[in-house]
């Protein structure tokens, strides 16, 4: 098998019978691991009798510690990067290091394995293989909306955390009334569930329940068309500045040559 300099390696989301063979090896025989908690790790190096040394190596100090795993490459060890928990990289650190090696040339590989959006969207329903994958949402309620809005005709698959979940399904909601959602928690643990419903439907559930655990979930899909939505982004920007329901059919349909009766039913709520 081909050796790497630097190998980055997946670790399990919850139940450590999930590494990979080739995990185990390849973190028993690099002379160091860089991991982001040292407790976490350990427990997972322990399981697996690995005796190899750790690195700290987190989102806070990436940049210092490119200087040393740099060096420790150069006179020949062998290094892997793992996260706390899944795939490094993605909504985890390993960006800093990885850019640095490959413009220094250092041969660099990535094993398969835990991914938490993999795993959830392998066990939900989906019309199609389309999905747009945002990480962790931001803090701020004007920008979730403002990317549920963007994201109306696309699957969209985000990251929250179990203190800010119920909050963002209410602003979910606030912008997609009619959404259907998905939602995963504690994947691959005793406490796992996924619940598909109505947007309405899962923030009643949560809200009646203790929220623990990390989550991913999706926002289906629009089913209105895309030609659909946009007209109405449209309609929601003249009625924010005060037009009538009158006057946003006249400008849209001379605009755009739509059916200006049709805009003007959408504009006062009236289903099409």
């Amino acid at each position: 098998m081909k050796e790497f300099d630097f190998y980055i390696v997946p670790t399990p989301l919850g139940n450590l019978g999930d590494i990979t063979f080739r995990a185990v090896e390849i973190l028993h025989k690099v002379d160091y691991i860089c991991c982001e908690d040292s407790r976490v790790t350990q427990k997972l190096l322990n399981h697996f009798n690995i005796k190899t040394k750790c690195i700290s190596y987190h989102k806070y100090n990436e940049k210092e510690r490119v200087a040393q795993i740099i060096s420790l490459l150069e006179d020949g060890n062998k290094i892997a990067l793992v996260s706390d928990a899944g795939t490094p990289l993605v909504c985890d650190p390993g960006s800093v290091i990885v850019e640095e090696l490959r413009n220094k040339g250092f041969s660099i590989t990535a094993l398969p394995g835990a991914n938490a959006v993999i795993t959830f969207l392998s066990q939900i329903p989906k019309n199609d293989e389309c999905f747009t994958f945002v990480g962790f949402l931001p803090k701020i309620p004007s920008q979730i909306e403002n990317i549920v809005k963007d994201c109306e005709n696309q699957n969209l698959v985000f990251y929250e955390s179990p203190n800010r979940i119920c909050d963002t399904l209410n602003l979910i909601k606030n912008v997609r009334p009619d959404a259907k959602i998905a939602i995963g928690r504690e994947l691959t643990k005793v406490f796992e569930e996924t619940i598909v419903d109505d947007i309405q439907n899962v923030i009643n559930y949560f809200s009646n329940s203790e929220v623990k655990g990390e989550f991913v979930g999706m926002i289906y899909k629009s089913e209105k068309s895309f030609e659909q939505t946009e007209l109405l982004k449209k309609i929601q920007i003249l009625q924010a500045k005060n037009y009538s329901a009158k006057d946003i059919a006249t400008i849209l349909s001379e605009l755009f040559d739509y059916n200006k009766n049709m805009i003007y039913k959408l504009a006062i709520g009236k289903k099409m």
